[in-house]
């Protein structure tokens, strides 16, 4: 018999918004793989490092941090297999995932690679919106309004467009896209009601209005422009 696949949600990065079914996998795990860069920690680790047990198998997961379009395919091929490896012996695999699995979460490339091979379970995590709206302390929809959400990598005139047709809208991956996403809604009209988190639930996060915002911002950075119901 195959061991099972667990992609864990691990939450925005506070250790204390981690699920209590994750932190049981956590503790009980023998084997766990997690998204890394090619230099410095993993941050889906070091959100949970202190749940590792001792003579934990690790598999990480090198993600090159480049320019190139992600994800990078291959990373994903050979990780599958090593974890495949794994799964046939009989053993489970806790596969580590900043937020939701399936919210943007880098789980769902191996899940399409794994998923039909081995018994897999997938546990939801707070996810990076969750967290953002919290940190802004802003109700974002209500009643029957509509929340788009939108990657700020789109070519500006497909964001625009996107962004004119919503009643709401959260905006994800800014990093290098900020100014042009800054610039998309003020010409809109909608700063004054845009606000901008960064880091959210970390010891470093960062919650003001746009017009506040500083002038670059990280990829774990969010604008939100919450529908006008969710004041009344």
């Amino acid at each position: 018999m195959s061991g099972t696949l667990y992609g864990l949600g691990l939450g925005p990065g506070d250790p204390e918004l981690l699920t209590l079914k994750a932190h049981r996998l956590i503790s009980q795990a023998k084997v766990i793989a997690y998204p890394a860069p090619d230099s410095g920690e993993s941050f889906a680790r070091s959100i949970v490092a202190g749940y590792i047990p001792e003579g934990v198998r690790e598999i990480p997961i090198v993600i090159p941090m480049r320019s190139e379009r992600f994800p990078a395919q291959e990373v994903y091929d050979a990780a599958a297999e090593d974890i495949a490896s794994v799964l046939e012996t009989g053993q489970d695999v806790i596969v580590l995932c900043e937020g939701d699995p399936f919210f943007y979460g880098s789980f769902m490339y191996l899940f399409s690679r794994l998923a039909d091979r081995f018994p897999t379970e997938v546990v939801p995590g707070v996810s990076s919106l969750g967290a953002v709206t919290a940190a802004a302390g802003l109700p974002l929809i209500a009643r029957d309004e509509v929340l788009t959400v939108l990657p700020a990598t789109l070519p500006a005139p497909e964001l625009e467009a996107q962004v004119r047709k919503s009643n709401a809208v959260a905006i994800m991956k800014l990093g290098r896209q900020f100014a042009k996403v800054r610039s998309l809604l003020e010409g809109l009209g909608l700063a004054d009601r845009a606000v901008f988190v960064s880091h959210a639930s970390l010891p470093e996060q960062m919650a003001c209005p746009l017009a506040e915002a500083p002038e670059t911002a990280p990829y774990f950075s969010m604008v939100v422009v919450p529908g006008r119901d969710a004041h009344v």
